[in-house]
């Protein structure tokens, strides 16, 4: 059984940034991706960008490098911790919140010129209602004409075809080798719990991490029929393709 969404990314904080070959790397390519578009969508210079469910900061950090004024929350404390620390180290101004995508009465920010919610974020909450009562809380923190970008996994394919397994990614560490993969266990045929696992070659020997955390496969049509009663307008999606990103990223924006 999968423990609190927030219970598991506190654990994943001090290791998240393992799943990537290079974290540094993917924040710029990921920065240069999403700042394309908020560019486009915004049409001002050093858009301010509220961060819904940052993470360690993997986009945060690398939009604020960008010269986009960021703010960041997330469910974890742990990985605002993270979050924070990151910050600092690179002399960046963020400010980071620790505040569930449902309730953002912590925020004292708002009219924000665009909200971004990357990285899967969306399909943590379980049901319908939840869906709602986030876009609703973000559609309060966006000014008239705010953009709202969110990205999912391609569920509408995963669902034709169930995956159980990602396949291993092999990677090098200074001549030490680190292998990550994801066993995905379905529980229903849109719930599964996600345990991913992490093997690093340390020169104590190997260590493992092994998290747990559950989601629900949300179709395409599903988010947007919920924008679009919320306050949101002009819905539509970009593809990896398309967009640079590795997901499928929606992008709305939010009327009177």
């Amino acid at each position: 059984m999968a423990g609190s969404i927030s219970g598991f990314y506190d654990s994943f904080a001090d290791v998240y940034h393992l799943v990537f070959a290079d974290w540094e790397a993917s924040m710029m390519r990921q920065a240069s991706a999403i700042g394309s578009i908020l560019e486009q969508e915004c049409a001002v210079a050093g858009a301010t960008v509220f961060d819904c469910a940052c993470g360690i900061g993997t986009q945060s950090l690398g939009l604020a490098k960008a010269g986009f004024s960021v703010t960041g929350a997330d469910l974890s404390a742990g990985a605002v911790q993270r979050a924070r620390f990151e910050a600092a180290a690179r002399k960046l101004d963020i400010p980071f919140y620790v505040a569930d995508m449902r309730n953002l009465d912590e925020i004292p920010s708002a009219g924000f010129d665009a909200v971004i919610c990357m990285d899967n974020a969306l399909p943590h909450l379980l049901n319908e209602a939840d869906l709602t009562q986030a876009a609703e809380q973000i559609r309060a923190k966006l000014r008239i004409g705010g953009t709202f970008l969110a990205s999912i996994r391609d569920y509408d394919a995963i669902l034709a075809r169930p995956s159980v397994v990602q396949n291993p990614a092999f990677y090098s560490d200074d001549g030490k080798r680190r292998i990550v993969f994801q066993v995905w266990d379905w529980q229903d045929e849109r719930r599964y719990v996600f345990h991913i696992y992490i093997t690093r070659e340390t020169s104590a020997g190997w260590a493992n991490f092994h998290g747990a955390s559950t989601y629900r496969a949300v179709l395409r049509e599903e988010i947007a029929g919920i924008l679009a009663t919320r306050g949101f307008a002009n819905i539509r999606w970009r593809f990896p393709a398309e967009s640079g990103f590795y997901q499928p990223i929606v992008i709305a924006t939010a009327v009177g």
